[in-house]
């Protein structure tokens, strides 16, 4: 199979499953609001689709690690496919139970607990460490277009009905096995052994606090998404903020998105590849500064240009944090490194949906927002003095560490 017929297969598996997971994502934010109207239930959501990644971490990374990866994947897929018809199932019966839809959203979690750390781990291998990082650009500014046209059709959909939104994110689901099954993955680079085996499970761990630049990169995600991201409380936002209604939430969902698949296309002709550090933390504090401008904007197109602004600028860091990763962990652990990995970015976004989600149920939805915003501020500030090799960091590949 050529390199070419296979990334196209690659690019038609991935962009499909993130396709499902926006339009899935937004009919289950709109369900749960719609059950009580409360902004601490959206924070559950987050929290529901969190825990599976921490519990779940060691034994993720290593069956990534030791087992067929291309098989993890499509059975994490095959997975979300059928929460997604459950879901369906769900409300064509008329269940507005809370705890139900929370489970259904755990077992999301755990589909994306085992497929997250394999699908971060092919792409190095297909097209080897050199390429690696204009591939990726490459596929970040597509599936930025997905995570653009996702929410607004999600949005669409919901305007048809919920049970249709679900329906076609399972359908996409299916699409994206049926794509990734016909591609072909290179074999892993690993050692020997097969037991589980709980001192090798925790060489993730070790091998991230070991690299003083990686560690500083990911736990900057960690800590400055947590407290910035403001996407759980849309629904909020378009309700009773914007008055813009389900369509108007999808089009706040997407914006992100616009901005981020803009940059990802500069990205991907103008790869970082000097001052990566500070490059990295002026980009996560223009985020922050991004959300407080959309917590107090009372107009549409304002909301929707700040939160573009918040997605330009994390796409940045996502290429940054990426290469980092990627390219610092030798290929035979890089599914331990990215289950740990996998369990920050969760705690940053879906973790960060439920502090969210409870400070708005204390301190009110826009107070909560400006807290998250200053918080990013104060974060990247504190990062550059408790992590200075980050911040003088100067190419992807931290040589001093090799």
């Amino acid at each position: 199979m050529s390199e070419r017929r296979n990334l196209l297969l690659f690019f038609v598996a991935f962009l499909n499953g993130d396709g499902a997971s926006q339009v899935q994502q937004v009919a289950v934010a709109w369900v749960v609001y719609g059950i009580n109207h409360r902004a601490i239930d959206l924070g559950l959501v987050g929290l529901a689709g969190f825990a599976p990644m921490l519990l779940l971490v060691f034994v993720t990374g290593h069956v990534v690690d030791r087992y067929n990866r291309k098989g993890v994947i499509i059975a994490a897929a095959l997975l979300r496919a059928l929460m997604s018809l459950v879901l369906a199932a769900l409300v064509v019966a008329g269940v507005r139970d809370l705890g139900i839809i929370l489970t259904v959203v755990f077992f999301l979690g755990v589909a994306r607990a085992f497929g997250s750390p394999a699908e971060s781990t092919v792409l190095v291998n297909m097209v080897g460490p050199d390429r690696y990082l204009s591939v990726q650009a490459h596929y970040n500014s597509m599936r930025e277009v997905v995570v653009v046209a996702g929410p607004i059709l999600g949005g669409a959909l919901l305007s048809v009905s919920v049970v249709t939104a679900f329906l076609v994110a399972g359908t996409l689901s299916l699409v994206s096995v049926a794509a990734f099954s016909m591609a072909h993955m290179p074999d892993t680079l690993r050692g020997t052994g097969r037991k589980l085996d709980p001192g090798s499970t925790l060489d993730g761990l070790r091998f991230i606090a070991s690299r003083p630049i990686v560690l500083g990169a990911v736990s900057l995600d960690l800590f400055a998404v947590l407290f910035g991201g403001a996407t759980a409380l849309l629904p909020i936002f378009a309700d009773q903020i914007l008055h813009v209604g389900a369509f108007g939430f999808g089009m706040l969902r997407s914006a992100g998105g616009i901005g981020a698949s803009v940059t990802a296309v500069y990205l991907s002709r103008h790869t970082p590849e000097r001052r990566v550090g500070r490059t990295l933390l002026l980009t996560v504090a223009g985020y922050g500064a991004a959300m407080l401008v959309f917590a107090y904007s009372r107009n549409l197109w304002l909301s929707i240009a700040a939160l573009a602004a918040a997605g330009g600028f994390d796409m940045v860091s996502v290429v940054i944090r990426r290469g980092l990763v990627t390219l610092n962990t030798p290929d035979g652990m890089r599914g331990r490194v990215n289950a740990v990995e996998n369990v920050f970015i969760g705690a940053s976004g879906q973790l960060g949906a439920f502090e969210s989600g409870t400070v708005a149920q204390l301190i009110g939805t826009i107070g909560s927002v400006v807290f998250g915003g200053l918080a990013t501020l104060a974060i990247v500030a504190l990062w550059a003095r408790i992590f200075p090799a980050l911040r003088h960091s100067d190419r992807m590949v931290d040589e001093s560490a090799a």
